[in-house]
């Protein structure tokens, strides 16, 4: 598989959380998904080009977190 450049997943990451507006967040799967159809494997990078953008933030139960470096399920949404 290779893997889209940054620019790619960054323009996924910006449109799901556009998509779901202020106040609304989504799994980072959700972008991987629309990446590949083997997206498991996206989904380090999808959470590495979601840690550089400033407009997203994300958080894991409701507690913000570095989408990197949290364990287990994050959601991403828009600051």
């Amino acid at each position: 598989m290779t893997r889209p450049p940054d620019d790619e997943i960054a323009a996924v990451l910006t449109a799901l959380a556009t998509e779901r507006g202020r106040g609304k967040t989504f799994c980072p799967s959700d972008a991987a998904r629309r990446l590949a159809a083997d997206w498991r494997p996206l989904m380090p990078e999808v959470r590495r080009v979601a840690a550089t953008l400033d407009s997203l933030q994300a958080t894991r139960s409701g507690i913000l977190v570095d989408p990197v470096t949290a364990k287990g399920p994050i959601r991403l949404g828009l600051l």
